[in-house]
């Protein structure tokens, strides 16, 4: 009895959306908005993945964008790659992003699809994406003998990102009303 899985016609499209997904949240990276800290729209991309393709997909997706990155290719923000990267003061929020899919996953695997659920998703996801980031900025750039405040710390790298990440998550649950049903059954959740 051979029980190796083939891949069939549905695992392949569902291979390729994860890819183009992956490449999306790229693009994404790519496009800096200049405000006095400049920010990224590398969250609309995750946020979008998760809404289009579903928790697992979407998790999938945000693996191999982070993956593609940590072996070099250069999809992350400015046209940069490499283990450095991830291991540099903003790593701990691309990390983040797994945690963030991995929570959208749950909670849209417990509660359903329905829209109050994907929503309370992101926000956790992003919640835990923000506390991961941030407590890898304290831990890898101090010591335990001089371990920065944290109120000066959340100034710099939540509060001016709360508002820019909400009009993401808005925007990508107007992207799914208009593109969800346009996408091949086998993909939807």
């Amino acid at each position: 009895m051979n029980h190796k899985k083939e891949l069939g016609p549905n695992r392949i499209l569902s291979m390729v959306y994860c890819s183009l997904f992956a490449i999306f949240i790229a693009l994404c990276s790519y496009i800096t908005i200049p405000l006095v800290i400049p920010f990224t729209l590398q969250t609309l991309g995750v946020f979008t993945a998760l809404e289009l393709l579903g928790g697992k997909k979407g998790t999938f997706s945000v693996l191999l964008y982070i993956l593609l990155g940590a072996v070099g290719v250069p999809v992350f923000s400015g046209f940069r790659g490499g283990i450095g990267i991830l291991l540099s003061n903003t790593g701990g929020y691309i990390v983040g992003f797994i945690f963030l899919s991995l929570i959208y996953w749950l909670i849209t695997f417990i509660f359903g699809t329905k829209l109050y659920a994907r929503i309370l998703g992101m926000i956790l996801g992003l919640i835990f994406c923000y506390i991961f980031g941030t407590l890898w900025v304290v831990f890898a750039y101090s010591d335990i003998k001089n371990m920065p405040e944290m109120i000066p710390v959340i100034q710099v790298c939540i509060l001016p990102f709360i508002i820019p990440d909400i009009a993401k998550m808005f925007l990508s649950v107007v992207l799914r009303k208009f593109i969800y049903p346009a996408l091949p059954d086998n993909l939807k959740n």
